[in-house]
């Protein structure tokens, strides 16, 4: 069987002093389990330190020395306040001998000498959280990456999968029962010297050594909680965003965002690994999840900047093919792991800028001299960028138009579109940018929001939203801050669809004349591509289970969805819990509140009883407003039949008032209320009474009418026998704990609860832990076109709240 293992990563600031180095053992002792990796930097600001140390050396060696004191004391220091006995011992002697080891070097160090140096704040601190996890009674051992990590030394240096893998395979075979902490920023190459990871490399050693342990998940744990829409510390508003996308995330780590290594994600997009940013300081403090999710984007999510960009500018002679010449060196580049954060190309002056980190400039230019391009290289120094990130950036007008306005007075070197199009980058005469920051991220976020409405259906409840909707739109517009249009009208033959927006009270004379055959498919994709909305509402007021069978794919097209169609809510377990996963996931919602009792907060109660810490006991009531209307009216004195033509005529039934007859309504509230509850029950375990006889099931809704006599032959019979007996008939609906669960006809005493509604009433039952000896009752009216128009608009302005 497959040991399911998970990696923790430290950063130095998780690990900046010995309360950050207990705060790490609690989180191992609570996150972790005995088989998981740990990979760790070097404390604090030990790195630091060691490249101080190494520049000293050659022009200020007693500086240097002085230096190497000061970390030397560091060390001490958290050695004696973390350990105690022969394990402070031991590791204050291995400390000392290294020390001294790297006070006799002297000057000039190669390379590899200087990688060797600062390899030892990693080393230092794999030992240290080795033998406190250890003195904390959970198994522990210190393990050095370069005993199995193998790279070649570049400025971007990669690992080695297969020489790797092998090995790592057999330290985890050897210590399969103990955490295992692992040095990150660090492998080995060939002759056996240090290769350095790059700065921030530790979060690229915790995933390529989690994609080469084959772990489940791996969590970087930091200062911070994950990625927020801007630097916190910049714009005090951003917010933390709990997923983002792989590919955004890639975007975002290439711009050199400090919260994600340039190179930290490759591994995760080459794996199953499941990618989580925490924050070691307060590990409740919500996260980020990195998700494989290719949904449709709306626009900009988050604003970075930098503020030391160095720019290498190649000037071609114009006797050259300067376009193939450009795309030539961009290829290149890329092959080399070497991609600019943004590139210019200037036709006229036969003359392209690539921007880069200080980090990568000095390799990319080595890169570019050694290619023998022909073309005059020149670096310059003294530039920031600003960049606005987010999937449908480059297609969202608002936000290219706010990214624009507000840096249209700042030193422009020049603008660009990511050849992704998942950016918007400035590259700007270096000035400080937060200012800049602060106000983009006030433009592209905090600015009125535009909210765009597809309605699927347009009869009895469609229309009467359509006027409730004309009657509410300039309040909840004020009341929300967005603006809100419908866009699309669409029933099963035909759709209107207009980005610009559609009145809603001229639905009903223009439907005909504007809109185009529905093949099932053309409105969904037209929705998901439209522009200048930040965010797209399905309501489905249908009760078409076609349209639920496209639920994933309204959620795969970055679309919310309100429903007041009950099929998808009470269809198969397995069907349910997909489409609850598909719109969770990419953090869009998917409301359903209208589906059972109209207007009547009984979802909403029985969900929120749940999460409270209730548990739901038992479930009856009279679900249906359409038969509570029926059997309140039916004493004898006119046939069940006629009030069945009565209620339909008056919009009180589904189109096909079979579909309210036969019990199917009722057992599909009564699945998707226990859901609610946290029970499990499939659709095929309620038992069902249909009112319909079998000859009447196959007919046409007219033929159906002109038959609909032989429902009172069965019916005439038991409300004879109840009336014998002082009762009346209800149909009433049941769901014990059990699971036992039933919809049906009953005759109930004239005192009964159930007994004594108004008409069109429903009444909802519930017992539960804290309601077990006086159930929890809500009644009301449960039919109705302008109720359940009510509730799918109660549903928007709970869902804008949210957006």
């Amino acid at each position: 069987m497959t040991t399911v293992r998970h990696l923790h990563k430290f950063g130095g600031s998780s690990l900046a002093d010995p309360a950050c180095y207990r705060r790490v053992a609690q989180i191992l002792k609570e996150y972790s389990q005995s088989h998981d990796l740990v990979v760790v930097s070097a404390a604090g600001k030990t790195t630091n330190q060691l490249i101080a140390f190494i520049e000293h050396l050659s022009v200020e060696p007693q500086q240097a020395q002085e230096i190497l004191g000061q970390i030397q004391h560091f060390q001490h220091q958290l050695i004696e306040d973390l350990l105690e006995g022969e394990a402070a011992q031991a590791l204050t002697h291995r400390l000392n001998d290294e020390c001294t080891a790297l006070a006799g070097l002297t000057a000039p160090l190669t390379v590899a000498q200087q990688a060797f140096v600062q390899a030892h704040g990693e080393i230092w601190s794999s030992r240290l959280m080795a033998a406190l996890l250890n003195q904390q009674g959970l198994m522990a051992i210190a393990q050095d990456a370069r005993a199995f990590l193998r790279a070649h030394r570049e400025t971007q240096p990669e690992i080695d999968r297969a020489q790797s893998y092998p090995l790592l395979k057999e330290i985890l075979a050897q210590h399969g029962h103990q955490r295992i902490v692992i040095t990150g920023f660090i492998a080995q190459d060939e002759a056996g010297e240090t290769v350095l990871l790059g700065r921030n490399g530790s979060d690229y050693s915790a995933t390529i050594i989690g994609a080469l342990a084959e772990v489940e998940r791996v969590t970087i744990w930091s200062d911070v909680a994950g990625v927020y829409s801007a630097d916190p510390r910049v714009v005090p508003d951003a917010c933390l965003l709990p997923l983002l996308r792989l590919d955004e995330a890639n975007e975002l780590a290439r711009l050199a965002a400090p919260v994600l290594h340039s190179r930290t994600l490759q591994p995760v997009a080459q794996s199953a690994i499941d990618l989580h940013l925490r924050c070691s300081y307060d590990p409740e403090a919500g996260s980020t999840h990195i998700e494989r999710v290719l949904a449709s984007g709306r626009g900009a999510k988050i604003i970075t900047s930098l503020d030391e960009v160095l720019l290498i500018e190649l000037s071609f002679s114009r006797g050259h093919d300067f376009q193939r010449l450009c795309t030539q060196v961009i290829e290149q580049l890329k092959r080399a792991q070497l991609t600019p954060l943004a590139y210019e190309k200037q036709d006229d002056q036969y003359r392209i800028q690539l921007a880069y980190t200080a980090e990568i400039a000095s390799g990319a230019l080595s890169y570019l001299q050694d290619a023998a391009i022909e073309a005059e290289i020149r670096l310059k120094e003294g530039y920031s960028l600003v960049a606005a990130v987010g999937a449908g950036v480059t297609k969202n007008a608002n936000h290219c138009f706010g990214f624009y306005q507000q840096l249209k007075q700042a030193p422009i070197e020049f603008l660009c579109e990511s050849d992704s199009e998942l950016s918007l980058v400035a590259i700007l005469r270096q000035i400080s940018v937060d200012g800049f920051v602060n106000q983009l991220h006030t433009q592209l976020f905090q600015a009125q929001k535009r909210v765009a409405l597809a309605l699927c259906g347009k009869g009895n409840i469609g229309s009467s939203w359509l006027k409730l909707f004309a009657e509410q739109k300039a309040e909840l517009e004020k009341r929300r801050g967005m603006n809100f249009e419908l866009v699309a009208v669409i029933d099963s033959q035909t759709y209107w669809f207009d980005e610009q927006g559609i009145d809603p009270t001229k639905v009903e004379r223009h439907f005909l004349e504007e809109s185009r055959p529905n093949d099932g498919q053309e409105w969904l994709l037209k929705l998901g591509q439209i522009r200048g909305y930040d965010d797209v509402i399905v309501l489905d007021v249908t009760a078409s289970a076609e349209l639920a069978s496209q639920y994933i794919q309204i959620a795969e097209q970055g679309m919310h969805l309100i429903s007041a169609n009950k099929v998808a809510g009470s269809s198969s377990s397995e069907y349910y819990y997909q489409v609850k996963d598909s719109f969770a996931k990419i953090s869009r919602h998917w409301f359903y509140n209208a589906t059972v009792g109209a207007g009547l907060p009984i979802n909403h109660t029985v969900r929120d009883l749940r999460e409270s810490g209730d548990e739901i006991v038992a479930l009856s009531g009279i679900f249906s407003g359409t038969l509570s209307w029926l059997f309140q009216q039916y004493d004898g004195t006119v046939p069940f039949s006629e009030l069945v033509d009565l209620a339909w005529q008056q919009g009180l039934t589904e189109p096909d008032p079979r579909n309210d007859l036969d019990g199917s309504d009722v057992m599909r509230k009564l699945v998707i209320l226990a859901r609610e509850s946290g029970l499990e029950l499939e659709p095929d375990q309620v038992t069902v009474e249909s009112l319909v006889p079998d000859e009447l099931q196959c007919l046409s809704l007219d033929d159906f009418l002109d038959q609909s006599a032989l429902l009172d032959i069965q019916l005439a019979e038991r409300l004879a026998k109840a009336q014998r007996e002082d009762k009346v008939l209800r149909y009433v609906a049941r769901l014990e704990k059990s699971g036992k669960a039933s919809v049906g006809v009953e005759a109930l005493h004239r005192e009964h609860p159930l007994a004594n509604l108004l008409p069109c009433d429903n009444i909802f039952a519930i017992e539960s832990k804290w309601y077990k000896d006086n159930p929890l009752v809500i009644r009301g009216p449960g039919a109705g076109r302008n109720v359940t128009a009510g509730a799918i608009q109660s549903d928007i302005n709970l869902l804008s709240s949210l957006l």
